[in-house]
């Protein structure tokens, strides 16, 4: 049963949130009254004060929020702290070139760099005290996970990543009978629904909800599609729409266009990067800068990805095509680091500019593992109905060896809620993966979870 705390929650959230941007807000307007509103040409009366003041504060509420700033309760405290500070240097550093531009020349930047410090410090407060009140309000939920097949074993290992969160006190087969599992359900303040059979899963999933038990189900692909159907009506009978062809031709129009933009500032702002790359690599060993690869996009068309060159020279002359691993021998030192930094990606902005890749979608795979991923997965072309990306949501939410069974799942969310917001999203959280690169499973103690019989429990 919902309990009543739990009606309150999301009143609590935004309360935590609100109260954190009028702080945040409050600081600058400190510094804003202390330090430049008189030094600038012309003086603001009170509104323009105001205005700058509450321009500020909605630069803090969009960052925080594209970075995950206000997710208490759901991200860690180490990732959300990251999450805010990231968000303060952003907001920051435009409200300091908003100051320069209002005073027609470049202000003191001292005030400015002090209130980020402080913020960071503040912050750093912040979440240590409100993230402690949150779990004292709202302790892990004790959990049941009713299973199909061994492959829940890897869910189970994550979740319990977050035993601040959830607590898997008790699992059960779904081949037991179902007055027994409902007998446990009741039990229990949520369920894990993994790998169960369409019908099984349909009748807890309305058992649950009879109850008012939260339930977590991991999704089918048919699920991902269904989710991003449109809602209509056939006189009186309710329909859902899935169109399955991917993006429209307004939503084609959107996106190159911010393509086109994005790849053309993008270049500028990275070409002195993009030049110390190519040099580093060039003096390293004295070979080629650019690495081009054959890789797939929209339809399964073919075309070369460019990267700067990380590994050594010929590095697939003897074992052929194969998936470099974090410790791979062949990866030069140069290398390690561009590919820790993600610089060695940058050249592909010449295949955005040139319509061969998108600035988000899913990552271009080579044909070679394409068709072996295939034969596990034949859904896996699924991904091929939007451009690759330069970036993409499996990236930003994934880990470096997420299995390629979540990273299409992740790869069709995107395609199926696909908007221009999503995409700037995407990009935001990708600056936050390059500098705080989140842990692989391995790392984490996890297991990975092979491909094999996916599709047959995909299908039942």
């Amino acid at each position: 049963m919902v309990s009543k705390r739990d009606l309150y929650k999301r009143l609590i959230l935004f309360g935590s949130a609100l109260i954190l941007v009028m702080i945040l807000t409050a600081g600058f307007a400190f510094v804003w009254y202390k330090y430049y509103s008189t030094a600038i040409v012309f003086p603001f009366y009170r509104r323009g004060n105001w205005t700058l003041i509450g321009l500020y504060g909605m630069l803090v509420w969009i960052f925080f929020k594209a970075y995950g700033g206000f997710k208490l309760g759901y991200l860690k405290k180490t990732d959300m702290f990251y999450s805010q500070l990231l968000s303060m240097i952003c907001v920051d550093t435009a409200a300091y070139f908003m100051v320069s531009l209002i005073g027609r020349h470049f202000m003191p930047v001292t005030p400015i760099l002090v209130m980020t410090f402080a913020d960071f410090g503040f912050i750093a407060l912040w979440t240590l005290i409100t993230t402690r009140l949150y779990f004292t309000i709202y302790p892990p939920r004790k959990l049941i996970i009713i299973y199909g097949s061994h492959q829940a074993a890897a869910l189970v290992l994550k979740m319990s990543q977050r035993v601040d969160k959830y607590m898997i006190c008790e699992s059960v087969s779904a081949n037991e009978p179902v007055e027994k599992i409902e007998e446990l359900i009741l039990k229990y303040e949520g369920v894990i629904i993994c790998d169960l059979a369409g019908e099984k899963r349909n009748d807890y999933l309305k058992f649950c909800f009879e109850h008012s038990i939260r339930a977590y189900i991991a999704p089918k692909i048919s699920d991902i599609i269904i989710r991003g159907a449109d809602d209509i009506r056939l006189f009186d009978t309710p329909l859902m729409l899935c169109r399955n062809y991917g993006l429209d031709v307004e939503q084609r129009f959107v996106k190159r266009a911010f393509d086109i933009v994005f790849s053309v500032i993008a270049l500028i702002i990275a070409s002195p990067f993009m030049l110390a790359a190519a040099a580093a690599v060039k003096l390293h060993d004295g070979g080629p800068v650019l690495y081009k690869q054959k890789r797939l996009t929209a339809d399964g068309k073919e075309f070369y990805v460019y990267k700067f060159r990380s590994m050594v020279v010929n590095a697939e002359r003897e074992g052929g095509p194969q998936l470099a691993s974090d410790d791979d021998p062949r990866i030069t030192s140069v290398g390690r680091f561009l590919r820790k930094v993600r610089m060695d990606e940058l050249p592909q902005l010449i295949n955005i500019l040139r319509g061969e890749m998108s600035v988000v979608g899913p990552r271009p795979e080579r044909p070679e593992f394409y068709a072996e991923y295939e034969k596990d997965m034949p859904e896996f072309a699924f991904r091929l109905k939007v451009k690759a990306g330069l970036t993409g949501y499996a990236q930003v939410t994934g880990v470096y060896d997420t299995t390629p069974y979540d990273k299409l799942k992740m790869d069709l969310m995107y395609i199926e809620n696909y908007s221009l917001r999503l995409d700037l999203q995407i990009v935001l959280m990708t600056l936050k993966t390059m500098l705080f690169p989140p842990k692989t499973n391995a790392a984490s103690g996890e297991g990975v979870i092979n491909t094999d019989n996916k599709r047959k429990e995909d299908n039942k």
